[in-house]
């Protein structure tokens, strides 16, 4: 009897095994899932080359990407942040801002034939009209090859300018009412609204980013980072992969980033009133999460120099003397993985500062 009680049970034992190895193998690797998403522009040698790769630097990208990640369409990647789904945990998505045709020409092949997805926000208003844009009609036949559509405002305006005399609440009304117009006309050309939105120049503040969250909508910047389930989903990072950061040895080390776990910061508003940090800005992470996070080896950088930092077990503050320029900057902050040896958590912080006459340079 107690001979077949042992054999009745040995799979019951087994899965028991199984199960607390798995879990065990959960605690010891990263705190949780995250991906990264990749940000281009051009595909070319003879557009600007702050936000351009050669065809040949593009073909090297996608060879090693191909080699070392998976590629998932970035709704997938969403979902899966929001906790709807999962994704692979070397987990990488592609995106470009503006329709530009050399994307169709020279990037859609290259990626084509890794069949890698991928996503292009457009600004409707100028598809089919400006000569170096996409036309509806190609937008359709890269639709069918799996190529995804999303916004990216009517017209690639700075979102956070005034015009003379605006009050907020008009500004307000104006830019969404642009965003909700690219959104339609996207809809009826492609049948689809995904409700994302990639703010042109990676521009937003807290007001607008509210909006988006009000009314279901996903926000992309353009600071770096990975990005994972303690994301902001009004704020999502991408990596810039163009111009001074096309490098492949640098872009690896990104590539291969996680997403800090940050639960709150004390400077919630990137749209800066001036040029100054009054203050130290404080991170805090999610307590269980920040068990992976190194933040003794925390390091932050701004304009390639480092700051003072400090932290705690799940918490950590860094103090930005310098005066802030007109424009856009960022800190980036990277800490190792206790677990995930060679891989980094990544966090940036954008801020955006408008001239004396509140516009904001290209």
């Amino acid at each position: 009897m107690q001979f077949i009680m042992t054999r009745r049970f040995i799979p019951l034992l087994l899965s028991l095994l199984f199960l607390h190895s798995t879990a065990s193998q959960a605690e010891a690797g990263p705190a949780h899932s995250s991906g990264v998403i990749l940000l281009y522009h051009h595909v070319a040698e003879d557009t600007p080359r702050s936000t351009s790769v050669t065809p040949e630097e593009f073909a090297q990208h996608l060879d090693y990407i191909a080699e070392n990640y998976t590629v998932v369409p970035l709704k997938q990647l969403v979902e899966a942040a929001k906790g709807k789904g999962s994704v692979p945990d070397n987990a990488l998505a592609i995106t470009f801002d503006d329709g530009y045709e050399n994307i169709l020409t020279n990037g859609h092949p290259l990626l084509r034939k890794h069949d890698f997805p991928y996503t292009i926000f457009i600004n409707p208003e100028v598809i089919g009209k400006q000569g170096n844009q996409l036309s509806w009609e190609q937008v359709k036949q890269m639709q069918k090859q799996g190529v995804t559509f999303a916004n990216h405002t009517m017209d690639h305006l700075h979102l956070l300018e005034k015009q003379p005399g605006e009050s907020e609440q008009a500004w307000l009304k104006r830019v969404w009412q642009n965003i909700t117009s690219a959104e339609k006309i996207i809809q009826q050309h492609t049948g689809d609204s995904l409700k994302y939105l990639a703010y042109p120049f990676g521009e937003y503040n807290h007001t607008l980013a509210k909006r988006l969250a009000e009314h279901g909508y996903t926000g992309f910047g353009q600071h770096s980072g990975a990005f994972g389930k303690f994301t902001d989903m009004t704020a999502i990072p991408r990596f810039p992969a163009a111009g001074p950061y096309a490098k492949l040895s640098t872009l690896k080390t990104k590539m291969a980033s996680l997403a800090m776990p940050v639960e709150s910061a004390s400077l919630a508003d990137p749209q800066m009133a001036s040029r100054q940090l009054d203050d130290t800005v404080t991170i805090t992470l999610n307590e269980t999460a920040a068990k992976d996070v190194r933040l003794s080896q925390l390091a932050c950088y701004y304009q390639g120099g480092t700051l003072d930092v400090a932290n705690t077990a799940s918490e950590f503050n860094f103090t930005l003397d310098a005066k802030l320029p007109i424009g856009r900057s960022r800190v980036n902050c990277t800490a190792p993985s206790e677990s995930a040896g060679g891989r980094f958590y990544w966090y940036s912080m954008p801020f955006f500062v408008a001239n004396e006459k509140g516009q904001y340079p290209d």
